[in-house]
């Protein structure tokens, strides 16, 4: 137990380390920073329209009012930031690591390789607006739907947006993997993040056949619709228990799809 808190603390002060160092160099390249930050601003006024589109129509989607509709799209900006400020910046550097022998180089270091690669950098630009913007989101549909939610209603909320900051992780990464068997992934990119436009409205918007894929095939649909389903009393306990079970199933196969790439790839100096 003492060896895994003290491993726990290691990787901590490391992560503290590539967060200090991440946000110097956003304040020294400020210019991409303010680009990012108005960029994405831009993007998350889009999602905001979707908001307004249905207060002014009135949408109601398999009875969720525009309240609920504005927590589920309030919750998929959040997730959305978080992953543009952790995941994104990390995982389209793969295939350049594996093009270009940087992965020679941190493989040397005294730290997992996968943590190395995947969780280095963090891009403030592209998050602040989205998290800033989902919070806001969140908070307004909890008041105008005047919930009332215990702590377990709370702490349900909370876990299982953890758990969709993992999924993400795992739906994200695996397909960058294939950049140690093929040299371009470019289009597989645009596939991926296409998937996950998917969570801009609610999942009830798409048939039942698209939700149980969704769900159950390729599960992109449990990010962002679970968290506020839950808080809104209307996720039934196999959706729930799937909620938490599948984060770490999908955790699972990719680390076995990283450890099985790494015995492919070569060294570019070899």
């Amino acid at each position: 137990m003492g060896a895994n808190m003290k491993t726990i603390r290691f990787y901590l002060e490391i992560y503290k380390a590539f967060v200090r160092n991440s946000i110097a160099a956003n304040m020294e390249y400020r210019a991409n920073f303010i680009m990012g930050f108005f960029v994405e601003s831009a993007y998350m006024l889009i999602k905001c329209l979707y908001v307004v589109v249905s207060y002014q129509t009135g949408l109601s989607v398999n009875g969720l009012t525009p309240d609920s509709i504005m927590l589920f799209i309030g919750t998929y900006t959040f997730i959305t930031g978080i992953m543009s400020m952790v995941f994104f910046p990390n995982f389209i550097k793969i295939s350049q690591y594996v093009k270009d022998g940087t992965l020679d180089i941190l493989m040397t270091k005294p730290t997992s390789l996968q943590f190395m690669v995947t969780l280095r950098y963090i891009d403030l630009g592209w998050a602040v607006p989205n998290i800033l913007g989902g919070l806001a989101m969140i908070i307004v549909a909890f008041i105008r739907l005047k919930l009332e939610v215990g702590v377990v209603g709370i702490l349900g909320f909370v876990i299982l947006n953890i758990s969709s900051l993992l999924l993400t992780y795992s739906i994200l990464l695996l397909p960058e993997l294939i950049a140690f068997w093929v040299i371009n992934v470019e289009s597989l990119h645009q596939l991926v993040y296409s998937f996950w436009d998917f969570n801009n409205m609610p999942m009830q918007i798409y048939g039942r056949a698209v939700r149980a894929f969704g769900i159950f095939v390729i599960p992109i649909f449990v990010i962002s619709n679970f968290p506020p389903l839950f808080i809104l009393g209307q996720l039934p306990v196999l959706h729930t228990v799937w909620g938490l079970v599948v984060p770490v199933l999908a955790f699972v196969l990719t680390r076995l799809v990283w450890k099985a790439s790494l015995k492919r790839y070569e060294s570019a100096s070899s």
